[in-house]
């Protein structure tokens, strides 16, 4: 089975997420990268793209949804507009994993119970891990987003952004309307083209929508059993191992090396008790379980321990955020206490972080693009910068840091 590309699987989530976070978005005209298209208008683009699905086997019938659409610059809007990627984890986990959605996902086990024990009995994959993705994509099926699918996806296939990635998506749609698993009132969704009630990008509906429910069709926008699913098979193919931990929340004391801490960075759980990290009920089984350290906010915030299922997380959405709020909420959808917030530095405002990336790069420790964005290249630089000044290396910037590196 051929693995997603991975920008196809960036797309994979935030549907609920971006409805709730963006900043109302007005349509802005002249948003269309066009750099690549010579001149070339949206429907002479789509006459083309029509005449190449046709040669794919894509028949009249279905090539018709593709009639009267028009280039939708409202997706464009959010395409380069996503104001969740600014905001702290704690700001972040606050809006999405409310008590609201807790205690409807709780609801939810126990409504559709013999459905997520079936599926872990097939799939390996936890009845709370799916729950949590479930609430953040559509709040458990109730909102899969009101955008044209197929508009969607042929404005930006029409972007040049990354128009290659979109018009592979535009084809999987109508492959989808083709083969008869979705009928065209049903290809509704996010702006960025995900569908159903687990937001799958049509190509990943392709490749791992399961018929759960026995009915003949792989409806992901009807069909519960059929959703959670095919989020199963799509998280074991990722790598989902069955009967082992995703997250733990932790304790760290003073004598942690906080420059090994960071997502990827595995060490056991040994070498973590012996620098003092604990979990919240006690001590911390002195074995060889391979774990990271996260830290989203800095030493002084929320700590967990990630292990190798959390990296399933980042592969179903490359958003630090949506990630560890994602693993987080199946925690507590499993039984886990709130998390213990801390007392992190404030956050630095984009403009902040932005000239802190630039400073960063000018002295050689590379942060990647100043985007007023904390990503993981970002905090790589962080790291290295308190390296050197002798500053606790968390990778989490604070002002302090910025005034730093403003007297360098």
């Amino acid at each position: 089975m051929n693995r997603p590309p991975r920008q196809a699987r960036r797309l994979q989530g935030l549907a609920v997420a971006g409805a709730l976070l963006a900043a109302t978005l007005l349509p802005a005209a002249g948003l269309a990268d066009t750099a690549c298209r010579g001149g070339q208008s949206f429907g002479a683009f789509l006459a083309e793209f029509r005449q190449a699905a046709a040669r794919q086997g894509i028949s009249e019938q279905t090539l018709r949804n593709l009639d009267g659409l028009t280039l939708d610059e409202k997706v464009l809007s959010r395409d380069r507009s996503q104001s969740s990627l600014s905001l702290s984890f704690l700001e972040f986990s606050d809006r999405l994993v409310s008590k609201n959605r807790l205690d409807r996902g709780k609801a939810m086990l126990q409504r559709h119970g013999e459905t997520f024990r079936r599926i872990e009995r097939d799939f390996g994959v936890p009845g709370p891990v799916l729950a949590a993705f479930w609430g953040l994509e559509t709040d458990y099926g109730a909102y899969m987003g009101d955008f044209s699918s197929l508009r969607s996806l042929a404005t930006l296939a029409y972007d040049c952004r990354r128009s290659a990635l979109f018009a592979e998506e535009l084809m999987a749609a109508l492959t989808l309307l083709e083969r008869g698993d979705l009928r065209p009132q049903e290809m509704r969704g996010a702006w960025a083209g995900e569908l159903g009630q687990v937001q799958f990008t049509p190509s990943n509906y392709l490749k791992f929508a399961v018929d759960y429910d026995g009915d003949g069709r792989r409806d992901l926008v009807e069909s519960v059993p059929d959703a959670l699913a095919s989020a199963a098979k799509f998280l074991l193919h990722l790598g989902w191992r069955a009967n082992e931990p995703w997250l733990e929340e932790v304790a760290v004391g003073p004598n942690v090396a906080w420059q090994k801490a960071g997502r990827g960075s595995y060490r056991s759980r040994a070498e973590w008790a012996r620098e003092g990290v604990l979990r919240r009920g006690g001590a911390l089984p002195a074995d060889r379980a391979k774990a990271a350290l996260v830290l989203p906010m800095g030493r002084n915030g929320p700590a967990f321990l990630a292990y190798r299922n959390f990296d399933i997380y980042w592969e179903w959405n490359n958003s630090s955020n949506y990630s560890l709020a994602a693993a987080y909420m199946a925690t507590r959808l499993a039984g886990a206490p709130p998390m213990r917030r801390g007392e992190p530095a404030a956050m630095l405002s984009s403009s902040e972080l932005a000239e802190t990336q630039r400073l960063l790069n000018a002295r050689g420790w590379d942060a990647g693009p100043a985007d007023g964005r904390l990503g993981q290249k970002t905090r790589a630089g962080v790291r290295q910068a308190q390296l050197a000044f002798g500053m606790p290396a968390d990778g989490y910037p604070t002002r302090d840091l910025l005034n730093r590196l403003r007297r360098q």
